[in-house]
């Protein structure tokens, strides 16, 4: 029997906790440095999560849900006593990574019994429902179940972590970003570990304003280790820097201006990643952008080991 991510074999990260590897996608569901790190310094951290209070609505889209890490780890986070009343909906192609991971005694100690009962119901039914609370979790390709969500209902937080974009270039189409986009509510927040320039891009001509995750405390320092983007207006302007966020510098603003900011293109919504990178090489072989690599050699102290596409 096939799925959908292929043999899924479980791998230990820096910080103890669990993660997988796919062999579809030849790819790690979380950084080396630790699966419940990423989650807290790419996704809650920069969430600003005191912002909502107790009599507040929390609206949050979790993009490809995978072991369940990010939306856990932000309902960890929420305050007890003031909590505000959450509105979740998670979307994810292969039920087996939030099945196996709730398999592992480890993984289950990590959280709050209340977050792991919603992570059990969610296994079980693809749905849980609380007096303060309710969350959804729809199955199949993210570009299909995006359309499934109430016409209306637009997110204060979209957690987006797809594979990679090289891997899975479906999830990261200027077409699909731009639908995200539309799902955002007025000074929320899209939250990812890519600093892709060809995402990056896709996220500003969506009219969204930028700023680069920094690493967390103790993490090896890097360039950038993620990407915020936030939709305009909103009685809380984003701030240039904030918690685990600083504004994009000369650097980032130039990579935008390279072949490797060309978007991915999937404008039928269908089309499969080997169609889209052909479509994607064949604009960049076209574009008069500078290459990427000038651009790696004109900031080479600060770009080792980032990729050229």
């Amino acid at each position: 029997m096939s799925h959908p991510l292929g043999e899924l074999s479980a791998l230990q990260t820096a910080d103890g906790s669990l993660s997988l590897h796919s062999e579809r996608f030849d790819e790690a569901f979380h950084s080396s440095i630790g699966a419940l790190a990423e989650a807290k310094a790419k996704f809650v951290r920069p969430a600003q999560l005191e912002r909502f209070c107790r009599k507040s609505v929390l609206r949050v889209l979790d993009v490809c849900v995978g072991l369940g890490y990010n939306s856990a780890a932000m309902m960890n986070a929420l305050p007890k006593q003031s909590a505000p009343t959450l509105q979740w909906w998670g979307l994810e192609l292969d039920p087996r990574p939030l099945s196996l991971a709730l398999m592992h005694d480890t993984y289950r100690a990590l959280w709050s019994p209340d977050v792991l009962m919603r992570l059990e119901q969610l296994n079980q039914t693809n749905s849980w429902s609380e007096e303060q609370s309710e969350g959804t979790l729809l199955w199949g390709d993210a570009r299909s179940t995006l359309q499934k969500l109430p016409e209306h209902w637009q997110a204060d937080l979209i957690l987006m972590d797809a594979f990679s974009p090289g891997r899975c270039p479906e999830l990261w189409s200027e077409e699909f970003l731009g639908a995200l986009a539309k799902r955002l509510a007025v000074g929320g927040r899209l939250l990812t570990y890519s600093r892709s320039a060809a995402i990056r891009g896709s996220l500003r001509r969506a009219g969204l304003n930028l700023r680069s995750l920094q690493p967390a405390p103790g993490q090896r320092l890097e360039w950038s280790s993620g990407t915020l983007a936030a939709k305009p207006g909103g009685s809380e302007p984003l701030a240039d820097a904030g918690p685990g966020w600083k504004p994009l510098c000369t650097m980032e603003e130039e990579h935008l201006n390279t072949r490797a900011a060309v978007p991915y293109r999937d404008p039928n919504g269908h089309d499969d990643a080997q169609q889209i990178r052909i479509r994607r090489e064949q604009e960049q072989q076209a574009c008069k952008k500078e290459s990427t690599s000038r651009w790696q050699r004109r900031w080479r102290h600060r770009t080792a080991g980032i990729e050229s596409s």
